[in-house]
């Protein structure tokens, strides 16, 4: 079954599946290889979907043969060419970014600083009045 398809061969293949993990792709009547979701483009992919349907014809490259298993990885990513870097970024999974809320407490405060002296006294006089 696999001995006809070797590492790094690029092929044609049918999507005949999709699962959350991965595509099935069809290379011939009896052979049929996973495209997992870390392979299907460059960038995050959060849902298959939105990038492949059952019956697309893709092109596919041949990641590993495990003849013991059964099983042909492949990959689409390998056969397109990488984007630029920014193009990358905007495909990206969003961060979440630290700081944003103590920014807001920033942006909120009163301008300027009070010195050390002055908030000594303040400090002061606020533990005086919680052990009356």
């Amino acid at each position: 079954m696999t001995t006809k398809y070797e590492i790094g061969t690029e092929l044609k293949g049918k999507v005949t599946g999709i699962q959350p993990y991965g595509a099935f792709v069809a290379l011939d009547e009896e052979t049929q290889g996973l495209v997992h979701i870390s392979e299907i483009t460059h960038g995050y992919v959060k849902d298959i979907n939105e990038h492949l349907s059952v019956g697309d014809e893709v092109n596919v490259k041949v990641l590993s043969v495990d003849e013991g298993a059964n099983k042909i990885s492949l990959s689409i990513r390998a056969t397109e060419e990488a984007p630029a870097p920014k193009e990358v970024e905007a495909t990206k999974k969003p961060r979440r970014r630290q700081g944003q809320n103590n920014l807001k407490a920033v942006e909120s405060a009163p301008s300027g600083f009070n010195t050390l002296k002055d908030k000594l006294e303040e400090w002061i006089e606020q533990s005086d009045l919680i052990k009356k």
